[in-house]
C-alpha cells in the first residue's frame, strides 16, 4: 500500500446489491481504515426530495439538497428503502449533484489513514489516482435474491421477478447516463462475486491488493 501522507485509498466500484458495501465497510474494519458509501450521499439527496414531496426532475432542487446535505441523514435507516435506492440512481445523473458531492468524497478519502469509498464511479471519477481499484460484481439473479433476503428481513414482502426487472433497469441507467456511467477504471480488478459468500469476498479482495 502506498505511503505517500501515510493515506491509503480503495476504490470499491459495482452495481446496485452486488455486496460492495458489505465487501468496503469488512475492508475497512481489516485494514484500519474509515469507510465511506458515496452510494449513501445520493441516497440522502433523493431522500430530501422525497420527504419534501419535490419531483425528481427538478435538477436545481436536487442540486441545492446536496449542497445543503445533513451528515446526520446518512445514518437514516430509510436509505436502504428500494425507491429510494431508484430515486437516487436518477438524480445521480444531474451535474449539479454530482459537483456538490465530489468534494466531500475527496476531502473524506484524503484524511489520514485513507479510506474504502464505495460506489459506481470512484475509480473512474472521484479517485483516478487510488491505490487499489475493485469492481464488484454479480448477476442480476444472486443480486436480486441478495437484495429481497435483505428486504424481508425487515418484514417486507418481496415479488422476486419484478426485482429482478428493477435491478436490470437500474443497471440501465446507471451504465448510459452521460456523467461518469457505471464502468470499470481500466486499471480495476474484476472480482465477480456471484458464488462467493461475506467471508470469501473479503478473502479475495485481499489477495487483490496483496498481489499488487
Amino acid at each position: 500500500m502506498s505511503d505517500k501522507q501515510s493515506i491509503t485509498v480503495i476504490a470499491i466500484d459495482g452495481p446496485a446489491a452486488s455486496g460492495k458495501g458489505t465487501l468496503a465497510r469488512n475492508l475497512s474494519a481489516h485494514l484500519g481504515l474509515r469507510h465511506l458509501d458515496s452510494g449513501g450521499l445520493y441516497r440522502a439527496v433523493a431522500l430530501s426530495l422525497l420527504k419534501t414531496k419535490t419531483n425528481l426532475d427538478d435538477e436545481n432542487a436536487a442540486a441545492q439538497a446536496a449542497e445543503n446535505l445533513d451528515e446526520e441523514t446518512l445514518t437514516s435507516p430509510d436509505l436502504r428503502l428500494e425507491h429510494v435506492g431508484r430515486a437516487a440512481s436518477l438524480v445521480a445523473k444531474y451535474p449539479g449533484v454530482r459537483k456538490a458531492l465530489l468534494d466531500f468524497q475527496r476531502r473524506f478519502a484524503k484524511t489520514p489513514p485513507g479510506a474504502v469509498i464505495d460506489g459506481r464511479d470512484i475509480g473512474t471519477i472521484v479517485c483516478p489516482d487510488a491505490d487499489f481499484k475493485i469492481f464488484l460484481t454479480a448477476s442480476p439473479e444472486v443480486r436480486a435474491e441478495r437484495r429481497a433476503l435483505e428486504l424481508e428481513g425487515r418484514g417486507e414482502v418481496v415479488d422476486r421477478a419484478k426485482l429482478i426487472a428493477e435491478i436490470i433497469e437500474r443497471d440501465r441507467q446507471d451504465q448510459t447516463r452521460e456523467i461518469a456511467p457505471l464502468i470499470p477504471a481500466q486499471d480495476a480488478v474484476l472480482l465477480d462475486a456471484s458464488n462467493l459468500d461475506i467471508e470469501a469476498a473479503l478473502a479475495a479482495a485481499l489477495d487483490i491488493i496483496k498481489s499488487k
